[in-house]
């Protein structure tokens, strides 16, 4: 069962994505507003990767669940994206359980509970 919900904004082909642990909205429907993908991760307990600072904003001000996973890094070529996320992957998922955001730059991750 999937833990995890790929925004659209991020990369369908990603081998660390190709795991039932993951399933991108566009598997889903990628026509959905913001409002129904944080609905769908909500019902179904997934935690929303994205780049956009919309879920990050509605877990403060709503509370979660979801979690949120917000990749804070301008746009990269893909082989530096997947460098960037392999390298970090381990300690998100680490920090995961004690955390409601977490914040990915280039340089730093940033917990918020």
């Amino acid at each position: 069962m999937a833990k995890y919900l790929i925004d659209a904004n991020l990369p369908y082909y990603f081998i660390l994505w190709n795991h039932p642990d993951y399933i991108h909205i566009k598997d889903l429907n990628d026509t959905w507003s913001d409002e129904q993908i944080w609905d769908y991760a909500k019902q179904n307990n997934l935690t929303i990767i994205t780049k956009d600072s919309d879920f990050s904003l509605k877990a403060i001000y709503q509370g979660t669940p979801p979690k949120v996973i917000h990749l804070k890094f301008g746009n990269l070529k893909m082989k530096d994206f997947h460098l960037k996320i392999y390298k970090v992957w381990d300690v998100i998922e680490q920090n995961l359980e004690g955390n409601s955001i977490i914040n990915v730059f280039i340089d730093r991750i940033e917990f918020i509970k």
